[in-house]
């Protein structure tokens, strides 16, 4: 007894079996966390090593080389990539996937400090942490207040709003942009420090050591102990001016009489503007695990409260990156609710019984909710990419639900009460309906284990879509039977063929008649679809349609914070007249809001300003792209500015990475490169990250004079770094206030520092007293990089490309064309970095998991046909879907990308659901059908009136499984809602399509292919009685015969060769079909004239239904 007898006969379980999983389900949406994309750990390891004020190339040379020597002895390590500006150097190490996190980070750690004491002292301790994707902002605001200066209002955000904001739970960091610090400024007067005969990092060290707090040890005094401490911080400014310090002489002086103190605000390193308006901004990024939409809504109560509370604030949102995530959700359930409305209305159509089609519309909630159990018990989220396979597989939900209802209707209509019809339907089409759920399983499962940072991405999209179609297989094999037993009606409508059947049985009959020519012309549409594939854009990830952009501008070196904010509003006044514009927020020298999540961070720097540009919604606004194309026009015009425009994500750039050890050699075949890039047409900016060089002042000390007066470089360097610009942070003297301590920077004055003259008559502490500086040291001009790029310990230069409205692949393609790239000078080679390595990875993981995907329905059909042949007839299918997916995508102008792929994935599974159908049907005809209780239904039937009767009595339900299919995606096509649709389009267009082709050509292929199967089955099982007759065969023949069997082998694994990615492939298959042809010419001249003519006839008469 099959399980959906049992269920008919015993209701009551199955009911409460459901009733409790879709419970349980819907207490798991509700859990589940909305996120825009999966939270995923990607083993990459930053190493950050701050100096601060020193060059790029002492840096090279004195610590990246030697992080990267020592980083590079790691196992499992993939890539190393390194950027080194002013006083920072940043090292990305990438470690294959497979490599636990912790792992790599403990041992990047360990190797980093093994070095420690072979790099410069006064080098920060090198920090090692662990990239965070979900490190980048998810909100920003900008705050300004009525009754508060800038430096109140940046301390309020530290303070209060930092502190409210980070006890929300899901928040990770809340980050100030823009804003000032507060500092206590001790100018010093060079001519004064040169009468008494000291020097600025004397009066920095003294006023360190003099001006703290110390333990001063343990006292034993009456009965308890009791700690002595040293308590020697000032308590006003009044009170640091006078301070007393000495000089080595024995002479001492108070601060005031070389200095002048100012209690004001450190010199600005960033700026936030919100159209043009000076504020002060604050970014907030979530913690792992949480989920955006919560978040969000969490951080707008806070926000809500503090207004209420402080009618004086003014808080803006500038950066909104939550709205989408929640407009995805949203769009995501009105298309699985409009979906599911479209798949009852097909079922409707074709039954005309309200009580079938509520049957069958029940699959769906009941389908959908227990798939959220096992997503939530394995940790997934409710992101775009389970969503996107809940809205995928929604049509296929319903598709079980619509079998087993025409089955049984079509009982019901032979005059059986539906108690009957019911169990004689469910168990005649049992073994079909677990086939086609099983192969859809089959199909969706691989994806959940390709390889590569998008492989896991992808996890969550195989688990989500196996689950809700394993979950369809348990509604319909346990509820719908016994709903159907006790809801539908019985009656006794004659059941009329629809007005195509008698056209399709005519067709079906003719294809049977004619097997070569049907072959030949299925043969040719799959090579026509073969060849459709280079007119097809190939891209990785469809740009996205977002209400929001970026500009960022690129001042050459050495720009100052002030020509960097009038470039920026310059920026600003240009954007304003372009349309469909709402409100520009512009950061200077800070803000991390939409970078790049997988580059390291670096130290941000005054002459970088983002602007981000929101747009009006999507409804009301052309595409992005469009309007992007006119900011690239009005920003083509600012002179002496390198302009980005775009976030520079997933869609938008294409990295040309050039690697070489001689760095003249690799700017120069940069700029070959650059130029040539710049002649292909339809691309937006080009940047290259070589040739900025800044001017420097080089001091070049004269060894005999400094040795004679006992000079040494480090107090040459210390004088000058602390007069300019203090000493390091971790030197300096702090100043106790409320909550926080403000630091005591001693230096020279601005105006001082402009001198070039009065520096040189800088004092520096000798042997035998302080020394002039121009004493000393020669001073010249000079230049070097501002920035140095390395990839793999090598020099490298990025040529970041915007892509435009051209796809990755179309110019991944023509890059490698360009003359430049194919004439590289030796000692250059090119890196592939990015979207294009990512991309390779993607295709290559797909065809992976593709081939693993047919392999594994292949093997579920021989355990469940009991077969080895018949699964070949089903999987003959799987080719005739790919022409319509591609035809739909050239129609629909879509590119053949990263969804379109996920699109063919899901065709695969289809296809073979619907020769299923037919193989299943007419397996049972030939067998004749039995009942539940072993007696005999149908009489067994001939191989050609059995492949008309399944025809016949399947292709109604194939074509309602189609529709209804069709119907649940066509929302998705079309791009319904407020989402961005430009991710799932391409997938939908291509399921569309390849449903068509597959649907109409399967229908009528498939019995073709069953009946030469079938033969060949036959032919298989007299082959041991051929052979017996055939031991009297001379050699020659049976040579014969092994080279005949050779070549049907041969033959059999061409089609692959296509698919292989191997240099010179027209070269290989041409020689490859040569060879082929060549075997089979000589297995025929073994054979003979008398067995060709034999095997002539024999293919006459069996394959063409010729006489003769």
């Amino acid at each position: 007894m099959n399980i959906s007898t049992w269920s008919i006969r015993n209701p009551i379980p199955s009911i409460l079996l459901f009733v409790i999983l879709s419970v349980a389900g819907f207490y798991s949406f509700k859990l589940m966390k909305i996120q825009s994309f999966p939270d995923i750990d990607v083993p990459t390891v930053t190493v950050s090593a701050s100096l601060p004020g020193a060059a790029p190339p002492q840096l090279e040379t004195e610590v990246a080389r030697k992080l990267e020597d020592t980083v590079s002895s790691v196992q499992g390590l993939k890539n190393l990539r390194t950027t080194i500006q002013d006083g920072l150097v940043d090292i990305s190490a990438e470690f294959r996937l497979e490599k636990p996190v912790q792992e790599a980070v403990d041992e990047v750690r360990s190797a980093v400090q093994s070095i420690r004491t072979e790099l410069p002292t006064d080098l920060r301790d090198p920090i090692v942490r662990k990239l965070n994707i979900t490190g980048k902002p998810i909100l920003a605001f900008s705050i300004s207040a009525s009754k508060m200066d800038e430096n109140e209002l940046s301390w309020f955000v530290d303070n209060t709003l930092s502190r409210r904001l980070r006890g929300v739970a899901g928040v990770g960091s809340v980050t100030r942009v823009g804003g000032v610090n507060r500092e206590i400024q001790v100018e010093l007067d060079p001519v004064k420090l040169e009468a008494i005969g000291a020097t600025a990092a004397e009066v920095s060290r003294q006023l360190r050591d003099v001006q703290m707090d110390a333990t001063g040890g343990r006292v034993d005094l009456g009965r308890g102990k009791q700690p002595l401490r040293l308590v020697a911080r000032v308590k006003n400014v009044d009170e640091l001016a006078a301070v007393e310090l000495s000089l080595p002489g024995g002479q001492r002086f108070r601060l005031d009489d070389v200095a002048t103190l100012k209690d004001t605000i450190a010199e600005r390193s960033s700026l936030a503007l919100l159209n043009g308006k000076k504020v002060v901004g604050f970014e907030i990024t979530r913690a792992k695990g949480a989920g955006e939409v919560e978040v969000g809504n969490k951080v707008e109560k806070v926000l809500a409260q503090l207004r209420t509370e402080r009618p004086d604030l003014h808080i803006t949102q500038v950066f909104d990156f939550v709205r989408p995530v929640q407009e995805e959700f949203d769009a995501s359930m009105h298309m699985i609710y409009e979906g599911a409305i479209l798949a009852i209305l097909v079922v409707f159509m074709f039954l005309r019984d309200i009580r079938a089609t509520l049957i069958s519309a029940a699959a769906l909630p009941l389908s959908i909710l227990p798939a959220f159990i096992g997503m939530d018990m394995m940790g997934f989220s409710l992101s775009i990419v389970t969503l996107l396979a809940l809205s995928l597989v929604i049509g296929l939900l319903v598709d079980d639900a619509i079998v087993e209802v025409e089955n049984i209707e079509r009982h019901i209509g032979m005059g059986k009460p539906p108690y009957q019809a019911a169990m004689d339907a469910a168990s005649e089409i049992g073994l079909a309906v677990v086939a086609t759920t099983f192969a859809l399983i089959a199909v969706f499962l691989p994806t959940a284990f390709m390889s590569g940072v998008a492989g896991r991405f992808f996890t969550q999209f195989g688990w989500t879509a196996a689950l809700a179609v394993f979950a369809s297989l348990v509604v319909a094999r346990l509820l719908t039977p016994m709903m159907a037993a006790y809801l539908m009606k019985p009656h006794v409508r004659p059941q009329r063929d629809p007005v195509w059947m008698a056209l399709y049985l005519r067709a079906c009959r003719w294809t049977l008649r004619h097997r070569g020519l049907t072959l030949a012309l299925a043969g040719g549409f799959f090579i026509g679809s073969l060849m459709l594939i280079p007119l097809l854009p190939q891209g990785f990830f469809p740009a996205d349609d977002n209400s929001q952009t970026q500009v960022t501008l690129e001042l050459p070196p050495g720009s100052t914070l002030e020509q960097t904010q009038a470039m920026a509003e310059l920026a600003r006044h240009r954007l304003a007249p372009i349309p469909h514009i709402r409100n520009i927020y512009t950061t200077i020298g800070g803000g991390a809001t939409g970078g790049d999540v997988m580059a390291s961070d670096g130290k941000t720097d005054v002459r970088m300003a983002t602007l981000t540009v929101l747009l009006d919604a999507s409804q009301a606004r052309p595409k992005k792209q469009v309007i992007e194309g006119e900011i690239r026009t009005a920003m083509a015009a600012l002179p002496g500015v390198r302009s980005k425009v775009g976030f520079g994500g997933s869609g938008e750039k294409y990295q040309l990475v050039l690697a070489g050890d001689d760095p003249q050699l690799l700017a120069k075949a940069a700029d070959s490169v650059l130029s040539d890039l710049r002649q292909l047409p339809g691309l937006g900016n080009i940047t290259s990250s070589a040739g900025l060089a800044r001017s420097e002042i080089l001091l070049q000390p004269n060894f005999a004079k400094a040795a004679d007066l006992g000079v040494s470089g480090v107090a040459i360097a210390d004088t000058l770094r602390i007069a300019t610009v203090g000493d390091y942070d971790q030197f300096l003297s702090k100043f106790n206030v409320e909550q926080r301590q403000i630091p005591i920077v001693v230096k020279l004055s601005k105006d001082i520092r402009e001198d070039m003259g009065l520096l040189e008559r800088l004092t520096v502490p000798g042997a035998r007293g302080p020394v002039l500086l121009n004493q000393i040291v020669n001073i010249e001009q000079g230049s070097g990089p501002a920035q140095i790029s390395r990839i793999n310990r090598t020099r490298s230069v990025t040529l970041d490309v915007e892509l435009s409205d051209t796809q990755l692949g179309d110019l991944a393609a023509q890059v490698a064309k360009l003359p430049s790239i194919q004439n590289l000078p030796v000692g250059v080679h090119q890196v592939v970095q990015g979207d294009d390595e990512m991309m390779k990875e993607l295709f290559a993981g797909f065809g992976t998991a593709m081939v693993a995907g047919i392999l594994a329905i292949y093997i579920v059909l021989v355990l469940l046909f009991k077969d080895f042949f018949q699964p070949i007839t089903i999987l003959a299918a799987l080719p005739l879907s790919l022409g319509g997916a591609f035809v739909g995508l050239l129609l629909a102008g879509q590119s053949f990308s990263m969804s379109s792929l996920i699109g063919l994935i899901m065709l695969m599974g289809i296809a073979t659901k619907n020769s299923i159908l037919l193989v299943d049907y007419a397996i049972e005809s030939r067998r004749g059908h039995i009942g539940p209780n072993g007696e005999v239904l149908n009489k067994p039937m001939s191989r050609t009136e059995a492949l008309i009767d399944a025809c016949h009595k399947r292709s109604r339900p194939v074509i309602m499984t189609t529709l209804a299919m069709g119907a649940g995606m066509l929302p998705v096509a079309l791009g319904f809602g407020s989402a961005d649709p430009s991710f799932r389009s391409p997938m939908a267009v291509a399921v569309i399509g390849g449903l068509i082709t597959s649907t109409v050509l399967s229908l009528l292929v498939i019995p073709v292919v069953y009946t030469l199967i079938d033969d060949l089955e036959n032919w298989l099982r007299k082959l041991p009685s051929l052979l017996a007759r055939s031991k009297n065969l001379s050699g020659r023949k049976k040579a014969g015969f092994s080279m005949l069997f050779v070549v049907l082998l041969y033959w059999l694994a061409f089609p692959v060769i296509p698919f292989l990615d191997i240099p010179y492939k027209i070269v290989v298959v041409s020689t490859l079909v040569v060879v082929g042809e060549t075997l089979f010419v000589i297995a025929i001249a073994l054979l003979g004239k008398e067995y060709w003519g034999q095997i002539k006839h024999w293919l006459r008469q069996k394959v063409f239904k010729r006489k003769g």
